[in-house]
């Protein structure tokens, strides 16, 4: 193994080339493929726990099992070794460990879709652009452990390790880019969110606001509702105590020109009901359906042709992956929106669960639970706090 000798700390760029400054440490050349540079003083452990999917089941509890032990991974030449810190948890995750996005996918793999951390090592290449040290935050599936390699092109620097950056991840940019994309919104447009108060629903109300639309957000308590409202949704509707078609056909009996739709089974019945003439159905998710054996509750298609040939109106599918392209757009105008002060990424710790917040990979399970108890404001998180011996 031959050490070399680098420096920490930042990179700088002068006369046209990158340097580093600081104190030394040492660069290991682990073999022509893999460079791994260890912050001196900092103390990677040998093993870590992560969350692994050992049987493709609706059941999450069932799907997936804490591994106490895994070998921390070692970066290759152009990538980031992250120590989490904040995770995300998303109804997708049901979804992947259950094995509906890729059925060719088997059991074991990683679980987790989002984190953000600071960067401990990385490759040769890699350092170009990152130091140790640096926060960053990321999308890429393994994400549920304490220390995840990541491929520096999809890294996101980011000022700090606040999970408010995390939001943005995939529920901020799965609202920008579908409403983008799909929704065609202009001044004065009406527009639906469903479960408004989630974590992709609270930007969808704020994009939508920030178009200048008129924005109507179901949702399932008065303090929801209160949320809502405070994030300029201008009619927000507790559907415990109100009947949202009802409402709809009261406040906007023309219907509505857009609709941001997660829920699915008969919320998804009853916003087709009322989508306007030339009207829009976004659909981003159902997860009513997602603990379901086949993934999805019924609904009235039987009239659904009639009903959008009737209207001129419109069903689109939006799923993130297919918009990548878009991605790295989305999340750098998010970030500027919020690093402005004038987005609201509103974070979920699960204090208000029933044992409490969500610290250590162990809570995920709980996190995950909790999502589906529809209790949750804004973007569900799990901490993950390490013991640092290290000038990070």
């Amino acid at each position: 193994m031959n050490w070399l000798r680098a420096m920490s700390g930042s990179l700088v760029r002068g006369g046209g080339r990158w340097k580093v400054t600081g104190s030394p440490r040492p660069i290991v050349d682990m073999s022509y493929t893999h460079h791994f540079v260890d912050f001196h003083g900092c103390n990677i452990p040998s093993t870590m726990k992560k969350l692994l999917v050992t049987q493709l089941s609706p059941n999450f509890r069932q799907a997936v099992i804490l591994t106490p032990s895994a070998p921390v991974p070692v970066p290759g030449n152009e990538e980031l070794l992250v120590r989490n810190r904040f995770l995300g948890v998303n109804a997708s995750d049901i979804n992947y460990s259950s094995g509906r996005y890729d059925m060719s996918k088997k059991p074991p793999f990683d679980a987790g879709f989002e984190g953000i951390g600071e960067v401990v090592a990385l490759g040769l290449s890699a350092s170009k652009d990152y130091t140790v040290g640096q926060a960053v935050a990321y999308a890429k599936a393994g994400s549920f452990a304490e220390y995840t390699v990541v491929p520096a092109k999809i890294a996101v620097p980011v000022p700090s390790i606040k999970p408010e950056f995390l939001t943005l991840l995939v529920s901020g940019t799965t609202a920008y880019i579908s409403l983008k994309e799909m929704g065609d919104l202009t001044e004065g447009k009406k527009v639906l969110v469903t479960a408004a108060a989630g974590g992709t629903g609270q930007f969808a109300v704020q994009l939508a606001k920030k178009a200048k639309c008129f924005v109507i957000g179901t949702c399932s308590s008065e303090e929801k509702a209160g949320f809502l409202k405070s994030i300029g949704c201008d009619f927000p509707i507790n559907y415990k105590n109100e009947d949202v078609g009802s409402v709809l056909r009261s406040k906007v009996p023309e219907g509505v020109d857009v609709v941001y739709e997660s829920v699915g089974g008969e919320m998804f019945d009853m916003s087709v009901s009322h989508l306007s003439v030339k009207g829009r159905l976004i659909i981003i998710g159902f997860i009513s359906g997602y603990q379901t054996s086949h993934g999805i509750l019924p609904i009235k298609v039987g009239a659904l042709p009639a009903i959008l040939l009737k209207k001129s109106a419109s069903i689109h599918g939006f799923f993130l992956n297919h918009y990548l392209s878009e991605y790295q757009n989305a999340i750098m105008s998010l970030l500027k929106l919020y690093l402005k002060g004038e987005l609201v990424c509103e974070v979920d710790y699960g204090d208000l669960s029933p044992e409490g917040r969500f610290i250590g990979l162990e809570s995920v399970f709980r996190a995950v639970d909790y999502m589906y108890t529809g209790k949750n404001i804004g973007k569900i998180v799990v901490e993950l706090p390490h013991p640092v011996n290290s000038k990070l």
